[in-house]
């Protein structure tokens, strides 16, 4: 019988791709009584392996390979030995010195142990060697048998009785040698000797796969003939046969795996959660204090609901009532504390500035909650249920999600840490996987194959929003992915390799919201883990092993809809003097402009409701409640989004309101009879099927998981509650069914209720408050150029103007000058920065550094705006960014002279603060100081033009802020294109439009490739669409910023509710100038052009076509003029059909130069 002692799975991350599955199943399946995981300095899979192991009857081993420092401390290498779990205090020492190793310890990006902390926290833990790579076996392998005696010696002191000398023969050179030394030196030494082996992966066949793994985590190729190969062929799981013949001739090193193997026992407690202690006033005891503040709170709640007393008193029964119910549940499930802790850091963050939203998730259910102001929704004033949240009669952990502003959110964590101690605290470990496209890309790196060939292999595998799949599965989706992988080796062998990596562990993040509490330390229960470089320590375990061994996860979100409505209210409170105390949570909800917005489909940038598809649905079902938004935003999604026309036509009288039954008519009313929220079908289940709540959270979940036996035992339960109703067993099974649809894609409604608030909030101020609503958004989304672009937009829509960029007034962030102006935010500038706009308002404030820090006022010019402001901080690419985007404009208006002089006004600006600095000798003198504070002249260089100019300034904004492309062609193309795009209606008859491109992608269509694009031309933009033939035609011409002129037909948008345009020609404007222009008519008066030499230099192009090639060309007329002081003569003169040519700009503006006076101009009547 044998014991494998160690095995690296794939949580070793950076070699090992053994699933813990797969190795628990082998070991069972060759009857091993025990298994040890031993991942390479983490425990990141030892929950998973304890609990699998004990599901196959496999005994447990926990332990770690661990990297040990030097003996003597100083800067060899270390050496790696193997840590053993022999009881539970072995556990919490293991736990400890794995944090330690990754917050303490790290060494070249090396967690490693110091030998002072295996003395301090060896109690309960086994130490193996660690064969030719621990410190005995390299003192061995160099011949240092007194420094390997003395290693030995010195570690059996530190684990008396449990030091073993570990023997491997894993087809290594220096396997024998170590052998043969290691047990002489144990016999010497008279201790015991055990055989490993170390496992990388499960079969001999999985070798090139394992080495595919190291590859990945080292950037190594496979093929590199330098590299260094540390594993070998032999390291597969072997079976108890082939290690005893492997060590026939050392029969207790086989034994003694065993030895060790019922010498470990470590039973973890899992699935019992352990809250930390909440501090409660002298006095009371956790219940009676949570008692007393849930009463007090609901006291301060009802006052706020109705301020008339007589009023409050009718109303306080109900709620009290409420409340009696979920504190009983609550104290008899153990949750007191929980509430408490969750109440305590959202007060604090409420009471310091922190916004937190008003609920997410089903806690928004619980009236507890909202009288500890953990949620800010009346749960009975929405029919909020508590048992959707906590059943009373399924006892589950509590589990709140709380939305706090994102620039906010550390704060509160770090409030926490405060109240708990720190070394109770952390974030959760996250571990990214391979998935079949980033497989594929990773191994096809390894194995040196080029990066197109890779990424177009991974590009077959289809990448659908929400959905897994995996490469086989993208194998039978995908039939040029299956034919490839017939036809060719390359492909063949890069998809076998990445099937085997594919889904393994493949880097360790950090949770984005959960938090862990614990009652006293985090290593009583979990090792902790830090990113190298990184300052905070995160569990070793992901969200669900945490939860297994008893930690409580609270989740911190960060919601950027709550940023922007503290910037906004920070925004109102300064600019209105009579909103000093102005907060959201006070505006009415009955509000007739806020709903008017939602009706007319005007939601772009209010949260949960922006999305195209969202305005078309808001446009139909007009909402006048807040009942219909939470409806709404309930039924948009896929699945319940089929019963959305049902329910508009219901709402609006179109359709007959019919109820599954009359005894639910009453709930089922405010979504007009149709079941829109779990919530409604728990409901459903208490009044027709007599279930309690509880029961009917259970049936809700039980429906959710579509088990048959569940069902039927659940059907025969609502027909007898139905009976007792006087419902027949038909009429029974007719509403379970339509209860069966609905509970499987019914939404939550106390997640949908507070969401709807915060859209609430946030339409109402777009309406009341829109400066402040842009600045907020746009402040927000700065590093986004194409939101920024939408909101931009948008706000022009709402009729809100915009102060363009400006050093001399703007800040940081984007701010409200009146109702209807805002100042652009220079932090929207890219290449800017937060740190080098606060240095240009420090010097424009006199805050500044150096010389000149102290001038205040506006900077006069380029070379005063280098002089005054922190040059380590603004740099000349800043400067490029801030000229080319025009802030400097109010200065000077040529951008292309100001962009010149930035080496000047930059060196002008040293030797100015090189002059202030050496003081002294010049100041004594009356001009002595004038020669260098004089500003040099500005560089005369060729001004841009506007498209030169708009180019620049989309690179530096993003977008084109002053002006627009389509200005530049707007006054020709508009003699043969009258139509602007603001005035288009549906239409079947092509229409002649013309605009610029933009947001051009492509995308697999159902038949080929479709082009999708918006086509502006600065009164409006339309979104368009080309097929895959115009797309191959005019590649070059379907591109951002170019100008195109089409004929399209004008059709309607049925997602967006607007107008789309079908694309059928494209022109570009040479092309239509020929093709819609009469003549060239040229203007002579005396000196004639050189009409051959011109006719040579820019022929007709041919077009090649179906019917043959075609000549694209403009006819000339020479229009020729004599003036006299007596009068004048005029003709026109028409050259031959052969006196053609191809209008480019460039043959204008040759045709241009040789006219007189400049005008030679196409006719197009």
């Amino acid at each position: 019988m044998f014991v494998h002692l160690r095995l690296h799975t794939e949580y070793s991350v950076v070699d090992g791709i053994v699933r813990v599955d797969d190795a628990v199943a082998r070991a069972a399946a060759d009857q091993q009584p025990a298994l040890a995981i031993s991942d390479l300095g983490n425990l990141f899979g030892a929950i998973k392996f304890y609990k699998a192991a004990r599901g196959q009857g496999v005994k447990p081993i926990v332990g770690a390979e661990v990297f040990l420092e030097s003996p003597d401390g100083e800067g060899d290498p270390p050496s790696r030995v193997l840590l053993l779990v022999h009881n539970h205090q072995g556990y919490l020492n293991l736990s400890e010195l794995l944090a330690r190793a990754w917050t303490q310890g790290v060494v070249k990006n090396v967690a490693t142990v110091r030998w002072a902390w295996l003395k301090e926290l060896s109690g309960g833990l086994i130490l193996l060697s660690g064969a030719q790579a621990g410190p005995i076996g390299q003192a061995l392998l160099q011949g240092n048998q007194e420094l390997a005696a003395d290693l030995a010696l010195r570690l059996a002191e530190v684990f008396p009785h449990r030091l073993y000398i570990e023997l491997q023969r894993a087809g290594r050179p220096e396997d024998e040698a170590h052998v043969a030394e290691a047990v002489a030196l144990a016999a010497r030494l008279k201790l015991p000797v055990v055989a490993t082996h170390p496992i990388q992966f499960r079969d001999a066949s999985d070798y090139e796969a394992h080495e595919a793994r190291v590859c990945i985590a080292e950037g190594e190729i496979l093929g590199n003939p330098r590299r260094a190969r540390r594993f070998t062929q032999d390291q597969y799981f072997k079976t108890g046969a082939e290690m005893a013949a492997l060590f026939a001739d050392l029969p207790s090193a086989i034994a003694n795996s065993v030895e060790i193997a019922r010498r470990c026992n470590l039973t973890l407690v899992l699935d019992k959660p352990q809250l930390p202690e909440f501090p409660v006033p002298e006095g009371h005891t956790i219940d009676s204090y949570f008692r007393e503040a849930s009463f007090e709170g609901l006291e301060e709640r009802l006052a706020q609901l109705y301020p008339d007393a007589a009023q409050r008193d009718a109303q306080r029964p109900l709620y009290v009532e409420r409340l009696e119910f979920e504190i009983a549940t609550i104290l008899k499930m153990g949750f007191p504390g929980y509430f408490l802790i969750v109440g305590d850091f959202i007060n604090w963050a409420k009471q310091n500035g922190c916004p937190v939203g008003p609920g997410r998730g089903s806690g928004a259910g619980s009236l507890v909650a909202y009288a500890l102001k953990i949620t800010d929704l009346d749960p009975l004033q929405y029919k909020l249920l508590f048992e959707r949240f906590l059943n009373p009669e399924r006892v589950s952990m509590p589990d709140f999600d709380i939305d706090f502003c994102q620039s906010n959110r550390d704060r509160v964590i770090d409030y926490v840490k405060g109240k708990y101690g720190k070394e109770a605290v952390s974030q959760i470990a996250t571990f990214g996987t391979m998935a079949a496209r980033a497989a594929i890309r990773d191994v096809g790196r390894t194995l040196d194959m080029s990066y197109m060939f890779c990424d177009g292999i991974s590009k077959l595998i289809p990448n659908k929003p929400g959905q897994h799949i995996t490469i086989d599965g993208a194998m039978k989706a995908e039939p040029i992915l299956a034919e490839r992988y017939a036809k060719e080796d390359e492909v063949k062998t890069l998809i076998e390799l990445a099937k085997k990596l594919e889904g393994m562990t493949r880097n360790i993040g950090m949770h984005a919201g959960g938090v862990l509490i614990a009652p006293g330390k985090l290593t009583d229960f979990c090792p902790l883990y830090q990113q190298p470089g990184s300052e905070s320590a995160v569990s070793q375990y992901d969200k669900d092993d945490v939860e297994a061994v008893g930690l409580v996860k609270f989740d911190f979100l960060g919601l950027a809809t709550l940023t922007i409505l503290e910037i906004a209210r920070e925004f109102i409170v300064q600019r209105h003097p009579g909103q000093k105390d102005f907060q959201f949570e006070a505006i009415p909800l009955n509000d007739l402009a806020t709903y008017k917005l939602f009706q007319e489909g005007r939601t772009e940038a209010v949260f949960q409701f922006e999305s195209r598809g969202m305005q078309g649905m808001l446009r139909d079902a007009k909402p006048t409640r807040l009942e219909d938004l939470i409806a709404l935003n309930a039924l948009y999604r896929p699945g319940p989004m089929d019963l959305i026309p049902s329910f508009v036509a219901r709402k609006h009288g179109r359709e007959e309101v019919e109820y599954p039954h009359p005894l639910v008519a009453d709930m089922l009313s405010e979504t007009y009879g149709i079941m829109v929220y779990q919530e409604q079908v728990m409901q459903t289940a208490q009044i027709l099927g007599g279930y309690s709540l509880g029961g009917a959270d259970l049936l809700r979940r039980a429906m959710g998981k579509k088990k048959p036996e569940e069902m039927a035992k659940h059907r025969i339960i609502f027909r007898e509650g139905a009976a007792k109703n006087g419902i027949s067993e038909a009429k029974a099974d007719e509403v379970f069914d339509l209860m069966e649809k609905f509970a499987g894609y019914g939404f939550n409604k106390s997640h949908a209720a507070a969401y709807s608030l915060l859209a609430y909030h946030t339409a109402w101020l777009k309406v009341h408050y829109t400066a402040e609503f842009y600045c907020a958004n746009m402040t927000v989304e700065m590093d986004n150029t194409d939101k920024l672009k939408v909101l931009y937009e948008d706000a022009l829509r709402a009729g809100v103007q915009f102060e363009p960029p400006d050093i001399n007034r703007g800040r940081y962030r984007f701010e409200p000058v009146t109702d209807t102006l805002i100042r652009y935010g220079l932090g929207a500038i890219k290449g800017t920065g937060q740190q080098a706009i606060e240095a240009i308002v420090a010097a424009r404030e006199g805050r500044g550094t150096g010389p000149a820090g102290d001038e205040t006022g506006p900077f006069t010019s380029l070379f005063d705006f280098c002089r005054r402001v922190d040059r380590s901080r603004v740099n000349k690419r800043t400067l490029e960014a801030l000229v080319r985007a025009g802030a400097f404009d109010a200065l000077h208006m040529d951008r292309a002279t100001l962009a010149a002089a930035i080496d000047l006004a930059f060196e002008f600006a040293a030797n100015n603060e090189a002059n202030a600095n050496q003081g002294g000798l010049f100041d004594m003198l009356a001009d002595g100081h004038g020669s260098i504070s004089q500003e040099p002249p500005l560089p005369t260089v060729k001004p841009w033009g506007v498209k030169e100019r708009l180019s620049f300034e989309k690179t530096a904004v993003g977008f084109y802020l002053s002006g627009h492309l389509f200005d530049e062609v707007e006054r020709e193309v508009r003699q043969f294109v009258r139509r602007s795009l603001d005035e288009l209606s549906e239409s079947r008859e092509p229409q002649l439009l013309a605009g610029i491109v933009g947001d051009f992608r492509v995308i697999n269509g159902q038949r080929g490739k479709l082009g999708l694009f918006k086509l502006d031309d600065k009164s409006g933009a339309l979104d368009a669409r080309v097929d895959e033939a115009l797309i191959q035609q005019h590649k070059n011409l379907l591109k951002d910023d170019e100008f195109i002129v089409v004929l399209a037909k004008v059709m309607q948008d049925r997602f967006s509710g607007g107008l789309q345009l079908q694309i059928t020609q494209v022109w570009d404007l040479p092309s239509a100038r020929c093709r819609f222009g009469k003549f060239l008519r040229v203007a002579v008066n005396g000196k004639s052009p050189d009409v051959r030499r011109l006719l040579n230099e820019y022929p007709p192009q041919v077009e090649r076509t179906e019917h043959g090639d075609l000549l694209r060309g403009l006819p000339v007329r020479l229009l020729m003029e004599r003036h006299t002081p007596a009068g004048g003569a005029m003709a026109q003169l028409q050259l031959g059909d052969q006196a053609s040519f191809y209008p480019s700009d460039a043959a204008l503006a040759s045709w241009m130069a040789q006219a007189d006076e400049g005008r030679a101009a196409i006719v197009y009547e």
